[in-house]
């Protein structure tokens, strides 16, 4: 590698609910390597929800103390090894714990885990 940078992800957001936009550009703004797409710019990840979905989730989702405060973490864009930092923990049992996230949330992924939890409102951003 000659050190050139890493082009950013560019993430488009078109909800209809202008608050979510707002907090999730807030979040997205922080994190290195990904900038938000301009109006009409292409992106390399949309999140849209045009249409309000049925929700066929369950509206309670059984976390553990501990999962809520990795959730909250994760909603800050923390590592698993900044994760493992702030809660006095292996960065093993962070993976252990995001992973439980993932699969209690249905998520993809750690931005999929938040979006869906705060869809959920099980946490608030």
């Amino acid at each position: 590698m000659n050190g050139a940078a890493s082009p950013a992800i560019v993430v488009a957001i078109e909800i209809a609910d202008t608050a979510l936009v707002d907090r999730l550009a807030s979040l997205l703004s922080g994190v290195t390597g990904i900038r938000l797409a301009a109006p009409g710019e292409e992106a390399t990840v949309a999140l849209v929800s045009r249409d309000r979905p049925t929700v066929t989730e369950p509206a309670e989702v059984d976390l553990t103390p501990r999962e809520r405060d990795v959730l909250l973490l994760l909603a800050e864009g923390a590592s698993n090894k900044a994760i493992a930092r702030r809660l006095g923990i292996s960065v093993h049992t962070a993976k252990f714990h995001v992973g439980s996230l993932l699969d209690k949330l249905d998520a993809t992924g750690r931005t999929d885990a938040v979006t869906h939890a705060a869809r959920l409102g099980v946490i608030n951003l």
